[in-house]
This record gives structure tokens, sequence and C-alpha cells, in this order.
């Protein structure tokens, strides 16, 4: 599948972080919207083909064409750029900068957010035709998602904050290896073998994916959800979003760099 070893597309990894941290704030924004949208659009069709076969496993195989999609257009998620544009500033790129990281974190977030809230109101409508009647079975899956994952950790307190946080990491793990499995290879079909595996993992695993989550719950509270605003916000975005940048940082991102780019010498024999 013209594979490219790990010191080519570390590379690569480098090279992509810098050109988002220099991209200008309409493309930066527009590519945050569409991707949001898509990934949101790909959970709402997981969900869907949950309720009527009744298997997870089948919803999770087939999520990931939401992604791949967005990759393959050249659109952005949060969890991607996460571990991307760090890199750029630690390898010490001409005109990186913390700011300029942040800002690209800080414009990412918004677009991702936007699209997926737009496809959570569209959803929102199909479900109930136009709020004319009460949710579908679709609908009141997302409902019952958006309790379980927020009240679900609260009743534990600080163990599920934990518990919540980890599953952010987790998430950002996997997900991050489907942003550098669009690097491995040169062709269409390996790009999409490579980011397709660990984007099923993270699925059924119900992990915690924030910009799935922008869906998810503003879905819920629309529907009806047992959950507050402030329920979503700070028993599960805010600590899922902190997970996601952990976990993809830590596990993906640094762990590539630091043995392929920053590889130590040989030792003596």
């Amino acid at each position: 599948m013209s594979y490219l070893v790990p010191s080519e597309f570390v590379t690569k990894m480098v090279d992509a972080g810098e050109s988002k941290i220099f991209m200008s704030t309409r493309d930066t924004l527009i590519r945050a919207f569409m991707a949001g949208a898509i990934l949101a659009l790909a959970a709402a069709f997981a969900i869907t083909i949950n309720v009527q076969t009744g298997q997870p496993l089948a919803g999770a195989i087939l999520f990931p064409v939401g992604f791949c999609m967005l990759y393959l257009l050249g659109f952005d998620l949060l969890t991607g750029v996460f571990v991307l544009a760090p890199l750029a500033l630690i390898d010490k790129r001409p005109g990186v900068t913390i700011g300029g990281v942040l800002r690209n974190w800080g414009l990412v977030f918004t677009g991702n957010f936007a699209g997926a809230f737009l496809v959570a109101v569209l959803m929102a409508i199909i479900v109930t035709f136009g709020f004319s009647t009460e949710p579908n079975a679709v609908g009141k899956a997302i409902g019952v998602i958006g309790e379980n994952r927020t009240l679900g950790y609260a009743k534990y307190g600080a163990p599920g904050m934990m518990t919540l946080f980890v599953r952010g990491m987790l998430c950002n793990w996997m997900v991050s290896l489907g942003v550098v499995g669009a690097m491995i290879s040169t062709t269409v079909g390996g790009k999409v073998i490579a980011m397709w595996m660990p984007i099923m993992l993270f699925f059924y695993m119900t992990f915690e994916h924030s910009i799935v989550n922008m869906f998810l719950f503003p879905s819920g509270l629309l529907l009806g959800g047992n959950f507050s605003i402030m329920d979503y916000m700070i028993w599960n975005e805010i600590p899922t979003v902190l997970g996601n940048l952990v976990g993809g940082l830590a596990f993906t991102g640094l762990t590539l760099y630091s043995t392929h780019i920053k590889t130590a010498p040989k030792r003596a024999i």
C-alpha cells in the first residue's frame, strides 16, 4: 500500500502541524466546521445502526467512514491538531510559538463545535418531525447517551471524573493513530485501512471523543435529555478535551517524535 517508514511519516506529522499553525483564520474555521459536521453525521449514522440492528459492533465497524472522509478531504479535528501542532513547536520550526499553537486549537475547537452543533439541530428536526412529535427510537437513544455519560459519571464524584479523563486519554490515543494512519500510505486504500482500525476500536469501546460529544450532548438536550448544559460541560466536555489532549500528545505525538526524529545514539558494542 505504498508504505512510508516511520521517519518519513513522522516528518510529515511535524510539517502538517507547522502548516496548520500558519493557516489563515478563514481556512482553519472552514476546515474545522466541515470536520465537526461530517464526524457528527457519522455518529448519527452509527447510532442509527445500533438502534436498528441491536448490534453495537455494527455501528463501530461503520462509524470510521466519516473519519476517513473528513481526513481525505483535508479537514481538521481538534483531536488531530492536539497532536500535530505541538510537534512543530517542539521541533523549533521558525515562527512557531505557543500563542500560534493555542490560536490553532481555539479556532479548530470553535469550528468543530459549530459544525457538530448544526448537525445536532438538523438531526433533532429529523427525529421529531420538526419538533412536532416525541423523538423516535434514535432520538431517544441519543438522549439516554447524554444522561449516562454526564450524570453517570457525576454520581461517582472524583472517581467518575478520573474515569472520564482516562476514557478521553485512551480515545485520542486511538484517534491520533488514525490521524497518523492517513500519513502512513500514499494510496487512498492504504490510508483508509490504516485509519479505520483504531477509529473502530475507540468507538466500540465507548471512549470519550470531544468532537463526537459536541454532537451527542447538544442533541440530547434538544431532545429532552435529563441533564443540563453545566452537566455537559463539567461532567463531560471539559475533562474529555483535557484527556484527549494528554492522551494524543503523550501516547502518539511525543513517542513517535522522540524515537523516530530525535532518535537516541546507537549504543556502543
